[in-house]
């Protein structure tokens, strides 16, 4: 090995091993690791800068300004309290409803806004009309997660690995392109969910009534909205304290934002610019109405995952660079020698599915969407599914509540054991394996 191949492997070995201890902020781990390999030479200036400018950064930022205003129109407020109506009509199918309303704004919008808004909802309802709110918790979050699955701009992480590719040459994704996987796997799951939750985690005896702060400072509902600090992996790095407002409903303010990002997604859609190009002039646009201030559009940026990714990014540069994502792949890839592609992808989500129970989403996406691509020329078949294949499995891990900050925000409110993650997420991961290989199989042939 070379000196700057030894360099990058003790980086990626520090980064991982930071991760896994969670010790330390997911982003000030990557950027750590980014300035070390800056600064032995392992990767040059141009393309840390190159890094800091990719599309998927410049469009998850630009979704990030319009989704802040969206929420800072009201309009989420407005549509929980209308929600809250119905649920304590319709009880246990109100509820039901409500989490799919988050699993489909989550295919559009950051899922942490809306699991942090819905869940006190949820729960207060729950225990009014006299049902567990543990059975509608953990549902919530997982099916928001599952929703993010459904399109390209749904997660990070989709962003990230179409980012990637298209630096392997690979063609860009479309905006749906990956909505019939996605919407497999989030229907089945939701099944799944709304079938066997309630025993599941009854099964394993009643948990101690959650303490929080929402029991005892506020007295309705859709006034508690703070949820306490966690500092995590992945997507999981924003304090949910910024959800915290609630904000008065602004009919003109929210009629122009949900125009302008209806505009965003149908351009997108449309292959009429790209996905970067249309949410930049989207957020540009908002700022230029006066409908969200300069100030306003900053704060919503949410520079702890952007700078996660960029982090990232470096470090998947310095792979490739130095040549030591090469070597790992030519390893793996022999690895699976004489298996067809079919088996070979199977594998590949399995494994994509373990480390994502243990790193971020974006630390996965960075260290397996190279070997998804060679995997599959090494195959002689197409990327695409392979590269589908990182996206659903490096968000779709349901097995433990730290993968994702959702999972611990009900996992708090819920006063779940952690065993009870596994008892209904395990199934779940197996289950949206099975569906998604199928799925993949049929809408991506190899």
């Amino acid at each position: 090995m070379t000196l700057e191949q030894i360099i990058t492997l003790a980086v990626l070995v520090g980064v991982v091993a930071a991760l896994i201890a969670d010790k330390m902020r997911a982003d000030v781990v990557a950027l750590t690791g980014a300035a070390i390999l800056l600064v032995t030479g392992a990767v040059r200036p141009s393309e840390v800068q190159g890094a800091f400018a990719s599309p998927a950064i410049l469009t998850l930022a630009s979704l990030f300004v319009i989704a802040h205003a969206l929420e800072l129109s009201g309009l989420l407020d407005k549509a929980i309290e209308k929600a809250v109506v119905l649920c304590r009509r319709t009880g246990a199918a109100g509820l039901w409803g409500l989490i799919s309303l988050s699993g489909v704004g989550s295919a559009f919008l950051n899922n942490t806004p809306i699991v942090v808004v819905a869940a006190p909802v949820i729960r207060d309802v729950a225990k009014s009309i006299g049902l567990d709110p543990r059975r509608f918790l953990m549902p919530l979050s997982y099916v928001a997660v599952l929703g993010g699955c459904c399109t390209l701009i749904g997660t990070s992480t989709n962003l990230l690995v179409d980012d990637m590719a298209r630096s392997s040459g690979q063609a860009p994704f479309g905006i749906f392109e990956v909505t019939p996987v996605g919407l497999a796997m989030a229907l089945a799951g939701g099944l799944y969910l709304m079938l066997f939750t309630g025993r599941l985690v009854r099964s394993g005896g009643p948990s101690a009534e959650p303490q929080t702060a929402d029991d005892t400072d506020r007295p309705s509902a859709i006034e508690r909205r703070a949820v306490s600090h966690v500092d995590l992996t992945g997507d999981s790095l924003e304090d949910t304290r910024v959800y915290a407002a609630v904000h008065p409903f602004r009919p003109g303010v929210a009629m122009v934002s949900v125009a302008v990002f209806i505009g965003v997604i149908a351009f997108a859609a449309l292959d009429l610019v790209p996905i970067a190009a249309a949410s930049f002039a989207g957020a540009i646009l908002l700022i230029l109405l006066r409908v969200i201030s300069p100030d306003e559009a900053y704060s919503g940026l949410r520079p702890e995952i952007l700078l996660l990714i960029a982090g990232m990014v470096v470090i998947g540069i310095a792979m490739e660079q130095t040549g030591l994502a090469a070597e790992a792949t030519g390893w793996m890839v022999a690895s699976v020698d004489g298996v067809g592609p079919l088996v070979a992808l199977i594998l590949l989500y399995g494994v994509t599915l373990l480390l994502t129970e243990l790193l971020s989403n974006a630390t996965v996406a960075v260290l397996l969407t190279p070997v998804a691509v060679a995997l599959a020329e090494s195959l002689a078949v197409s990327p695409r599914p392979f590269l589908v294949t990182i996206m659903m499995a490096a968000s779709a891990a349901f097995a433990t509540p730290f993968g994702y900050q959702t999972n611990v925000l009900v996992y708090q409110m819920g006063g779940y054991r952690y065993t009870d993650f596994v008892r209904v997420g395990l199934p779940l991961n197996l289950l949206t394996w099975a569906v998604a290989v199928i799925a993949i199989h049929n809408f991506f042939p190899f």
